[in-house]
């Protein structure tokens, strides 16, 4: 098989004599587009590198046919990481910071003793069906934010919602992010003590390695004893969902008057400016009357453009 060269890549990965697959990824110009859309201390930053990596990763594990989002909140000083990957491959990502934000709390366990950690699955609808949505949320430990990091949190995700052996390793710096997840196969396969040696050989992997070598090159000289079979790779890139449709069904959902005095404080145009990717959507005062001449139901407003 030839190995495709992009540097924005996923790779699905088999050890077949040890039971176990695996997923990597590499991101450089996909995490530079997210990252010059947002000015972030370089400490979030790193963060949000991290969960754009695992979003990726995990598409390689399940099926995904729409988008996955991985989401952690809390109330702390760090107040969001959200990040998405579709099943095209594109990717988008943000965080968010309390107003006020403190000189050295942007560690992960400032998201707060309440932080959550949601992984949401949302596939589109088939024959005419309602789109299909699946989330897991677990509560994370402050202690395992603080020491852990996200690894770790992810790690833990996984033992909880589907009790299957995770490992899982996340790095980032300014210019590239990586991730490499393995997981034992479910049922039976590979030799008694394929798991323990795939995992003992994954903690001799750091995070300057994964950030640094090639993903053939690094997944070969780890585990080559176990005969690692690439099963394909899949390019990724930066895009973002948002569109003037969603923004017209945000207005909508506002409802008139709300859309109509967003105008009226702009000079008679209502401005949109979506989070992820920076674009802006401008509607003027007749833009919004035809908006609600054409569909007046109001509907329950989100609490932002997705």
């Amino acid at each position: 098989m030839t190995a495709d060269t992009t540097p924005d890549r996923l790779t699905r990965l088999l050890l077949e004599q040890a039971g176990v697959r695996g997923v990597h990824v590499r991101l450089d110009d996909t995490w530079a587009q997210i990252r010059a859309r947002a000015e972030y201390p370089d400490d979030v930053a790193e963060l949000l590198g991290e969960a754009v990596a695992a979003s990726a990763l995990f598409t390689g594990h399940v099926k995904v046919d729409g988008r996955l989002s991985v989401h952690l909140r809390g109330s702390g000083a760090l107040r969001t990481l959200f990040a998405e990957c579709t099943g095209a491959g594109t990717l988008r990502g943000i965080a968010t910071l309390a107003e006020g934000e403190l000189p050295g709390a942007h560690s992960l366990g400032s998201l707060g003793a309440d932080a959550v950690l949601a992984i949401t699955i949302e596939n589109p609808g088939v024959r005419g069906q309602e789109p299909a949505r699946y989330q897991g949320l677990v509560g994370l430990d402050a202690d395992v934010l603080e020491e852990g990091g996200l690894s770790a949190a992810f790690e833990g995700y996984f033992r909880q919602s589907e009790q299957l052996p995770t490992r899982l390793l996340l790095a980032a710096s300014g210019e590239r992010v990586a991730g490499l997840m393995l997981q034992r196969l479910p049922g039976d396969e590979g030799d008694l003590d394929g798991w323990e040696r795939a995992s003992a050989l994954f903690e001799t992997l750091a995070a300057p390695e994964l950030l640094e070598i090639p993903a053939e090159t690094l997944l070969h000289r780890l585990f080559h004893e176990d005969g690692v079979r690439l099963l394909g790779d899949k390019p990724l890139r930066f895009a973002c969902s948002c569109s003037r449709e969603r923004v017209s069904s945000m207005l909508e959902s506002l409802g008139e008057a709300e859309a109509r005095a967003a105008a009226d404080d702009n000079a008679g145009v209502a401005e949109i400016r979506c989070e992820f990717c920076g674009e802006t959507y401008r509607y003027a005062a007749e833009e919004i009357a035809a908006l609600f001449s054409l569909r007046p139901a109001h509907l329950e407003a989100p609490e932002r453009l997705q």
